[in-house]
């Protein structure tokens, strides 16, 4: 390897690998995100608004205090009229009739339930982006691994071709093509670091961390846990079923009208008399009986509950597809390594074997190296497609529900 090419490995190694410090977890890390993030933030205003809502669905009709002024003035302008004055003040109170306060509250809580419910899969949504973060770490982890290896690969076979070179065995092309070899992987190398050091930023953004000194710890070939539908899905779906519900309970108590009674004095000038005053005011629901509005509240509960099955169907079926997923890409990832790439590499040891006593050439040793590079890339897709689908999976069934719940909301 040439002089300037290894300066350039030192350099991108020294800038790019962070300090070493404590492993950081999935689960700490969900909780440092969902501790610093504006959206669950936002999910716990959204719950103290419907609590604001819960509140003022308490609150009864305000009374109503009229004053009546007759034959104050008229025409023609003389005092007959003001003599004849009489004046009525009266106290007016709506009465809600069929339960209509009661059924306000219990849509107002059935308000709070479905923002409750919907902070939660707020939470859980911004696990899976954390989730697909800490993995990208993970995974360019393991990459870098891989570029090393393949490093140590191309320079060893370089050694051996320029023996071969300096003994006149081999053409000088010969060389001069392993060299090529060797700055296309210490360039992969460079790279692979970078894109490390690139996800660590990522996911440290998460929570407006460091990067440098973040190592991260996981297993890249566990499987995924299996599990049930998360509760928290079930419950938004609930809550929505259960809202519809209220709305239709509230529209059919506006069917009923209500009634408007008040009392008053009225003083009467001739007589300098006053006389007490009742009124009632009964609407007549002859033609708006809120039937429309009726039958839009039931047919919005019948799509909320269907809605809701089909929605648990659907994340059913997508958790059977990313288990299924999830197995097989394994099943791929520890066959290359517990069996594909030992093969590769024995086949690459009796290739240079037989390369240095001249029964292969070059190209026999370049075939044996790529076909390990190529079974390494198998490996980094396979690795990556278990994460993906396992993100998918433990959002599916809630499984960093308690990472979430357990973050302590940060003090701004």
């Amino acid at each position: 390897m040439s002089f300037i090419l290894r300066a350039a490995l030192v350099a991108v190694t020294l800038n790019a690998v962070p300090a070493q410090a404590a492993p950081l977890t999935l689960e700490q890390a969900v909780a440092r995100a969902t501790a610093s993030a504006p959206a669950i933030a936002a999910g716990r205003a959204a719950v103290d608004a419907a609590r604001g809502g819960r509140v003022q669905a308490a609150v009864r009709p305000n009374p109503v205090v009229s004053i009546n002024a007759e034959n104050v003035v008229g025409v023609p302008v003389d005092r007959t009229f003001r003599e004849q004055a009489q004046v009525t003040a009266t106290y007016e109170q709506r009465l809600e009739r069929a339960g209509k306060r009661t059924a306000r509250i219990a849509l107002a809580d059935a308000d709070i339930a479905v923002a409750q419910a919907a902070g939660a899969v707020f939470g859980l949504d911004l696990a899976q982006q954390v989730q697909r973060a800490f993995s990208d770490v993970l995974l360019a982890d393991e990459a870098v691994a891989v570029a090393t290896r393949t490093l140590a690969i191309e320079e060893t076979l370089a050694r051996e071709a320029q023996r071969r070179v300096t003994a006149a065995r081999d053409p000088l092309f010969v060389g001069t093509a392993a060299e090529a070899r060797v700055a296309k992987a210490v360039l992969a190398l460079a790279q692979a670091r970078a894109r490390a050091q690139n996800t660590r930023a990522a996911l440290a953004q998460y929570w407006g961390g460091a990067a440098d000194a973040m190592e991260v710890s996981g297993d890249l070939l566990a499987l995924p846990r299996t599990g049930t539908l998360a509760a928290a899905d079930d419950r938004v779906a609930a809550a929505e079923v259960a809202r519809a519900g209220a709305a239709l309970a509230r529209e059919k108590t506006l069917a009923r009208q209500d009634w408007t009674v008040g009392a008053g004095t009225r003083w009467i000038r001739p007589s300098q008399s006053a006389a007490l005053v009742a009124t009632v005011s009964i609407p007549i629901g002859r033609f708006d009986r809120n039937q429309g509005n009726i039958a839009r509240a039931a047919a919005d509960r019948t799509r909320a509950e269907f809605a809701a099955e089909a929605a648990r169907l659907d994340r059913q079926r997508q958790l059977d597809r990313l288990l299924r997923e999830a197995r097989l890409a394994a099943a791929q990832a520890q066959a290359i390594r517990s069996d594909l790439l030992p093969r590769h590499r024995k086949a690459l040891a009796q290739v240079r074997e037989g390369y240095a006593r001249g029964g292969f050439t070059f190209r026999d040793l370049q075939d044996a190296a790529d076909r390990i590079i190529t079974a390494e890339d198998d490996y980094l897709a396979a690795l990556a497609a278990v994460r993906a689908a396992e993100a998918g999976i433990d959002r599916l069934t809630g499984r960093l529900a308690d990472a979430v719940d357990g973050a302590e909301p940060e003090k701004r």
